[in-house]
């Protein structure tokens, strides 16, 4: 901070300053010390060799930063560079260009040259059949993984910490579930957060639970599936891809948290869309050379070309060079990546969902079902007790499939494996072991594995022979040597059996545990409820109620109505800074008899102009508070409030202070 001339005060960046200036201003680096700042500088860049010129050339360009690992071959260009001071290296991985030999190297262009016009993109020309089909595929394996995440934590909700936000263990869990990276993982808990299928929740310990409003997005068909969690990700004002950096103090920023929170999220996200879909449909960025890139994981930069990211983000930066601030390339990329995964970019090209999403996102889910191969209403059963589903299933078949059957891999096309656990969890559902058979016989394309009616035979064998109720619960079997050998089991002792009849035993324990503790002694029950009938007792997982309505997500740029309440109260603010200065000194702001206090205020009323008045509530505490008096009686002032209009009643005895607010 420096002085501005005003007694008093100081000049000060305010933080948003951070996000919008590069932190390399003008492309160049930090100023160095020893030989980049020696007047030797000149005869040292004259002697440089042509692959260390190169290096120096593109880093000169900008950013002047690059990665470099510190055990890199002594003979290559960088680690020459370095001994000879016109590299610093910043830590293991990364390298530096001193500002003086980036300005060297610019010459009579400091700040660099000025490109008068736009770079031409590369385009690649792909089937738009190709990119919508691709694009499908992502969709549903999406879907796939947003409902094994609901899931799993509807069974064992995570944690919250206390800081906010999601720990990293939890993190990587999700990823081992969803069969996803971590980058990947992180962005599916921004969507289930943001489209409210998941919120914190309240107590002591808060944690991640699914909402009732899950559900009834599960019951849904694909398409809208996806077009709510599609239009949850372009308006969501966070951007997932800076979950695992580092902040200003070292800390990894976490998923959930306050870090990723980026208001203009939504704004640069459209950007780089409408970037794409002005190529025409079926057309995809390509890669452009630029004579240098940076190797990620290498000794430096070296030729070759930019990737599709790359190119579109330069496209973008031409345009609006100041616009996004230091991650103004990143989020190109992250963008890109993220599109990918919800199937709105496929090939590097805008998909027909994502081009409809982003013009009129009320018809982004008709898109998505146009993209979508019919539903098939068969499978292909295997002889290892699998069944493949070659496309999207109907809904029934994949209820039913999911029921009998684990998901084993998804993608283009679904693969089912069937166990004891799943077959018994159709059972315990109520399905027969003849509606099993049925199932596999009418809907399968292949005949039906021997090795898989046995295996339904098998357990539907066992299954049922025993029989829970509540009483708190019962157990009954026609068996009678059957319900005398679970009394008389080392399981009988915990779940406190009582046998009252030859064919029926109690427990007071709830029908879920009785069932459970059975289970684990080996024996195989059912529930049934009072008539008979098998009783599901399949854990639904933990739910709470949605956090926000459910109505189409806010954008993210405000409304006029909005920036006029926003002025409004920064004007009020302002008001009020400069009424208590006055207030604090001898101006009109100080304390006045009563009666100068009523004609006061009745003069406002009269002349339609706002006061400030000071006060002290009931319980003592002060206030201040800026109204345009409509009326001045039976001891109370009543006014509008200057920000939000609403009336407003103070009695006169309670107020301390008053002033006309000028203009």
């Amino acid at each position: 901070m420096r002085s501005c001339g005003i007694p008093g005060a100081d000049l000060a960046l305010v933080p948003a300053v951070r996000d919008v200036v590069s932190r390399f201003p003008g492309g160049l680096g930090r100023p160095a010390a020893g030989v980049a700042a020696s007047s030797a500088l000149a005869e040292l860049l004259a002697a440089v060799e042509p692959d260390e010129r190169r290096v120096l050339e593109t880093l000169a360009a900008g950013p002047p930063v690059g990665r470099s690992r510190g055990g890199a071959d002594p003979a290559s260009p960088v680690s020459r560079l370095l001994a000879r001071g016109l590299l610093v290296r910043i830590d293991a991985e990364t390298v530096e260009l001193p500002r003086q030999v980036g300005l060297a190297l610019r010459g009579d262009r400091p700040l660099g040259a000025l490109a008068l016009h736009p770079p031409d993109l590369v385009t690649v020309d792909r089937s738009i059949d190709t990119v919508d089909g691709t694009a499908a595929v992502a969709a549903l394996r999406l879907l796939r993984q947003v409902e094994q995440l609901v899931a799993f934590w509807g069974a064992a909700p995570p944690p919250a910490l206390r800081s906010g936000g999601l720990g990293v263990r939890e993190l990587r869990r999700v990823a081992r579930e969803v069969d996803a990276d971590e980058t990947t993982a992180a962005l599916l808990v921004e969507l289930a957060v943001a489209a409210d299928l998941v919120a914190e929740s309240d107590g002591v310990a808060p944690e991640w639970v699914p909402t009732t409003a899950s559900d009834v997005w599960a019951a849904g068909g694909p398409e809208q599936k996806w077009a709510r969690v599609a239009r949850a990700w372009l308006d969501l004002p966070r951007l997932p891809g800076i979950v695992g950096t580092r902040d200003d103090a070292g800390r990894p920023v976490a998923a959930l948290a306050d870090g990723p929170r980026r208001p203009t999220a939504p704004r640069d996200r459209r950007r780089v869309l409408a970037g794409l879909a002005e190529l025409p449909p079926g057309t995809a960025v390509g890669a452009a050379e630029t004579g240098l890139r940076h190797r990620q994981a290498g000794q430096g930069p070296e030729p070759g070309v930019a990737g599709p990211a790359e190119a579109l983000a330069g496209l973008l930066a031409w345009r609006a060079p100041r616009r996004g601030g230091r991650l103004r390339d990143e989020v190109v990329r992250w963008t890109l990546a993220e599109a990918t995964v919800l199937g709105l970019v496929a090939l590097d090209a805008l998909s027909t969902p994502g081009r409809t999403l982003l013009a009129e996102p009320d018809r982004a889910a008709a898109a998505l079902r146009a993209a979508l191969p019919d539903p098939i209403g068969h499978i292909l059963l295997q002889a290892d007790l699998t069944a493949v589903a070659p496309g999207p299933l109907e809904p029934a078949l994949e209820r039913e499939l999911g029921l009998v059957g684990e998901v084993e891999s998804a993608g283009g096309a679904t693969v089912y494996r069937f166990t004891e656990a799943t077959i018994r969890r159709a059972l315990d559902t109520g399905r027969t072991a003849a509606e099993v058979h049925e199932l596999f016989a009418t809907r399968s394309a292949t005949p039906v594995p021997q090795g898989l009616t046995y295996l339904v035979d098998d357990v539907a064998r066992t299954h049922g022979r025993l029989r829970g109720g509540t009483a708190s619960s019962f157990l009954r079997s026609e068996d009678e040597v059957l319900i005398a050998e679970v009394v008389a089991s080392a399981a009988a002792a915990p779940l406190e059996l009582r046998r009252i009849a030859p064919t029926v035993a109690v427990s007071p324990l709830p029908l879920a545990e009785l069932m459970d503790g059975l289970r684990d002694a080996g024996f195989t029950p059912a529930a049934e409820d009072q008539g008979g009938a098998v009783l599901d007792l399949t854990d639904r997982g933990r739910r709470i109620p949605p956090r926000r309505r459910t109505g189409a997500p806010r954008a993210g740029e405000p409304d006029p109505e909005q920036l006029h309440r926003l002025v409004s109260r920064m004007r009020a603010g302002d008001a009020l800074v400069g009424l208590r200065r006055s207030a604090d000194g001898h101006g009109p702001g100080t304390r006045r008899p009563g009666g100068a206090t009523v004609e006061t205020l009745r003069a406002a009323a009269r002349e339609r102009r706002s006061v400030w008045i000071g006060f002290v509530d009931g319980h003592g505490v002060a206030g201040e508070q800026v109204l345009e008096p409509t009326s001045v009686g039976g001891g109370v002032v009543e006014g509008r409030d200057s920000v939000d209009g609403g009336l407003r009643r103070v009695p006169l005895h309670r107020i301390t202070s008053i002033a006309l607010v000028e203009g």
